[in-house]
């Protein structure tokens, strides 16, 4: 896990969006316990308090929940579910796409045309 000082995005954040990535892609499968709270703090050198925060964060959005004296396990994830904050998160990286083409000047036809080479690249 990679976590950045001066990046802007507090650390407990940069920890739960990692980890929330990670679920969405079943790198953590369910029931699987994530690393212990303390462990996890200490790998990273921070605070205990920054890695619960993080946590639970990720109970609140329901990716998991805590077991008294276990910590925290992968609830089942429901495939429409994380169908929905896949879409979520594509809609997003193009709503940012599009401010950064309007900075540039760009126009929508050379926006399509920059998507449309992007993903024949990817073939």
């Amino acid at each position: 896990m990679k976590i950045l000082q001066n990046s802007g995005e507090p650390i407990y954040q940069q920890i739960a969006r990692q980890f929330r990535n990670d679920i969405l892609a079943e790198k953590y499968k369910q029931g699987e316990y994530l690393p212990s709270i303390r462990g996890l703090a200490k790998e990273l050198k921070i605070s205990v308090i920054t890695t619960m925060k993080a946590y639970e964060e990720l109970e609140a959005e329901g990716l998991v929940t805590a077991v008294q004296g276990k910590g925290f396990y992968v609830n089942a994830q429901d495939s429409e579910m994380l169908k929905e904050q896949h879409m979520r998160k594509v809609e997003t990286a193009l709503m940012e796409a599009i401010s950064a083409a309007e900075v540039a000047g760009m126009s929508d036809e050379e926006l399509k045309m920059t998507l449309q080479t992007l993903l024949d690249m990817k073939e």
